[in-house]
């Protein structure tokens, strides 16, 4: 048997060589998309931005997991990972009989990701909105639904469902806290060091615009779906790229159609 030798071919440049792109979320999510990134030949820069702190009515929540673990509820609904992250950290089970609905595939890899199974996941718009009339659409019958949100979410979800005649407990999981990067990320950043930013979320916009103040035009903002871009806009940032859909692997794909800024023109007058 003859060992071809492989040491002269030249490796195939990754589309994403030479980059440094910030993930402004730590936890399993950010070292997933660290992995993604490094996949494509990136340096992935973990930066969470913001984190979540515990409910303010923690007995509220404590009272809802209860139901949930002893099949109280008809249908979970999670509509972020942070939800996932807070089911994960307060050792939440799922009845067997509970269906989940998830918002987008992004919420739904980070339920598989730590155990749990997804049952729903809108076909087409990934939201709030689309996700109560894909639930009304498909259960004709009145149902116990338990809605788990963030502080700052707007009820949506809850308003529509609560309309279509079902019943629905509304539960705050988490608030969304604002994280201080280390200076040195901050000085990457106003040096034009990080290349792409990765936003994610609203929250993760209002954070970015917030600490960092003079971003280089050069540095690409990327958000994730039209409906991030949309409040990284009103946040006040300048948008580079949005993502088609709204998961992690369209948002790099959508950074990896770009060339690294300066790699060409860097000593051009």
């Amino acid at each position: 048997m003859t060992m071809t030798d492989h040491t002269h071919t030249k490796p195939i440049p990754k589309p994403l060589s030479g980059w440094r792109v910030l993930v402004p979320r730590g936890g399993p999510w950010g070292d997933g998309v660290a992995a993604s990134l490094r996949l494509q030949g990136a340096v992935p820069v973990v930066a969470p931005l913001i984190n979540f702190a515990p409910t303010t009515d923690q007995p509220a929540l404590d009272a809802a997991l209860v139901g949930l673990a002893d099949g109280s509820f008809d249908w979970l609904t999670v509509t972020s990972a942070t939800t996932v992250d807070v089911l994960f950290a307060q050792r939440a089970t799922i009845h067997p009989s509970t269906k989940v609905a998830a918002v987008g595939e992004t919420t739904a890899a980070a339920l598989q990701a730590v155990g749990y199974r997804v049952d729903l996941v809108p076909d087409t718009d990934n939201s709030a909105a689309g996700m109560a009339e894909q639930l009304i659409a498909l259960e004709s019958e009145p149902r116990r639904i338990l809605t788990l949100r963030s502080e700052i979410a707007k009820p949506v979800l809850t308003k529509s469902l609560i309309k279509a005649g079902h019943d629905v407990s509304s539960v705050v999981a988490y608030r969304t806290v604002g994280v201080p990067v280390t200076d040195r990320i901050r000085r990457d950043v106003e040096n034009g060091r990080i290349n792409a930013i990765l936003v994610t979320s609203g929250s993760v916009a209002e954070q970015v615009r917030a600490q960092f103040p003079e971003i280089p035009d050069a540095t690409l903002l990327a958000a994730i779906g039209p409906r991030t871009a949309k409040d990284a806009k009103k946040a006040g940032l300048p948008v580079s790229i949005v993502a088609d859909q709204q998961t992690v692997d369209a948002l790099i794909d959508a950074v990896s159609q770009f060339t690294l800024p300066h790699a060409a023109d860097e000593f051009a007058p």
